[in-house]
């Protein structure tokens, strides 16, 4: 035995809970956890870097050029589904921190090591979201609805699966619960003009609906004082963005706990089903990858195409829009997402199978091996290019250009993280969460 494996070996004799040891970890699940992690960045990058009024500019524009093109292309296919595929490996991720763990007398259990690794995740978040100033943190909520799966650890994949899809259930009914709403905010406005028109004297409750529907009428028209206020403010030093960013971080975190959590959830489920069928040990045939991968990508991307082509309608008339469809077009959108998903996880499988690219896998490996280190990175890297306390282009860059910066992030992390990897058993980040895991620090070179 290596010195390296000799190290992890007696570490989990006297704790009883350790690290996962650099032999024990699943390649395949690295790699595919580095995909995921890179293509956050593709649909974080807007957020970090374009003031408000970019999605009005290009949806009410010529659909053509640049900007449009890369837009579609990147909502078509990855459009919360590297959100859907990293919730799935961190649902696998759960049952892998269980695996070959024991419970020793006299140390913490294992359940003590799992929430406190849980507890810190959501201590980072807060640290992501109020700190670094990036809104779009996810590690809170992770954190949060990951103690949620720990009851379920020995739960079988069909189980598994089934409650999975509920959500996604659960989740389409919220949606169409929040239509339902906005339809009878437009049945009361036509009703309350109905009678203004006939000079009836008006209620209360008709002037408010007159009121609310203009509200959500113009929702999707830039209030040109607000962007102008928003690119001031993204544009001044550390103190001022953290003073505007606090109220609507704040906000954010419990309105995503509210309408994230059957979204992150359910792939979470169906992440521990498909680790649990083999899916992601790369234990299935190479007939079944390819065939959940021409599934996957042959339903989803459809559904893609027609999601995307309602939301420039939503944005040429949303009036028209919300009389034509009585019941929401986006309830599609977990079809969509849960299908590409599927289809770019057996992708991925099939490329590492098959030993495409090997050195590009390799490296993808090395990125989801330190996906906590590098997703705060991403954080830190973008917050700095674009805000004004560093160098300050926000909002200076066309839409397509933004990819730029996504594309050099990605050289980066794949160079260092392959580096860092030949010294380090871990990345820095997750030597810092590890040891506070097991509150004790952990073995860091190689």
């Amino acid at each position: 035995m290596d010195q390296h494996n000799s190290s992890e070996h007696n570490l989990d004799t006297n704790l009883g809970v350790a690290p996962v040891a650099a032999a024990d970890r699943v390649k395949s699940i690295d790699a595919i956890r580095g995909f995921a992690l890179l293509g956050i960045l593709m649909m974080n990058i807007p957020g970090f870097g374009m003031n408000w009024d970019f999605w009005y500019n290009i949806y009410t524009g010529h659909r053509s050029g640049y900007d449009y093109l890369t837009m579609e292309g990147v909502s078509v296919f990855f459009e919360g589904t590297m959100r859907g595929l990293f919730s799935m490996l961190f649902g696998a991720g759960m049952i892998l921190f269980m695996t070959n763990k024991k419970e020793t007398p006299g140390q913490p259990s294992v359940a003590v090591f799992y929430y406190r690794r849980l507890l810190w995740l959501v201590f980072f978040g807060v640290i992501n979201a109020f700190v670094i100033l990036w809104f779009g943190d996810i590690l809170f909520y992770y954190g949060l609805f990951g103690m949620i799966l720990f009851a379920f650890r020995k739960t079988a994949p069909k189980w598994l699966l089934i409650i999975g899809l509920s959500l996604i259930a659960c989740a389409m009914v919220q949606n169409a619960w929040r239509w339902s709403e906005t339809r009878e905010k437009r049945v009361n406005y036509l009703e309350a003009m109905a009678a203004k028109k006939e000079k009836n004297k008006l209620t209360d409750e008709q002037q408010q609906s007159i009121t609310a529907w203009k509200q959500i009428a113009k929702v999707n028209k830039p209030d040109t004082a607000q962007t102008n206020e928003n690119m001031r403010k993204m544009h001044s030093n550390y103190v001022t963005i953290f003073k505007y960013w606090i109220p609507n971080n704040a906000n954010g975190e419990a309105w995503e706990a509210y309408f994230g959590i059957f979204d992150m959830l359910s792939m979470m489920f169906i992440g521990m089903a498909l680790f649990g069928w083999g899916f992601f040990n790369n234990k299935l045939s190479t007939s079944t990858y390819t065939m959940w991968m021409l599934v996957g990508y042959g339903i989803g991307i459809p559904f893609g195409y027609f999601l995307f082509n309602q939301d420039f309608a939503s944005f040429t008339n949303r009036v028209a829009f919300i009389d034509r469809w009585r019941y929401s077009p986006w309830i599609f959108a977990e079809f969509r997402r849960l299908f590409i998903t599927i289809g770019h996880a057996s992708m991925l499988m099939i490329v590492y199978r098959l030993k495409i690219a090997p050195w590009l896998m390799r490296a993808l490996s090395a990125v989801g091996q330190m996906a906590f280190t590098n997703y705060l990175m991403q954080s830190i890297i973008c917050t700095f290019f674009f805000y004004g306390y560093g160098f300050g282009y926000y909002g200076k860059l066309y839409f397509h250009q933004i990819y730029y910066v996504v594309a050099a992030v990605w050289i980066f992390q794949l160079i260092f993280s392959s580096i860092w990897l030949r010294y380090f058993r871990f990345g820095p980040f997750e030597w810092v969460w590890r040891s506070l895991t097991y509150w004790k620090k952990q073995p860091m070179k190689l």
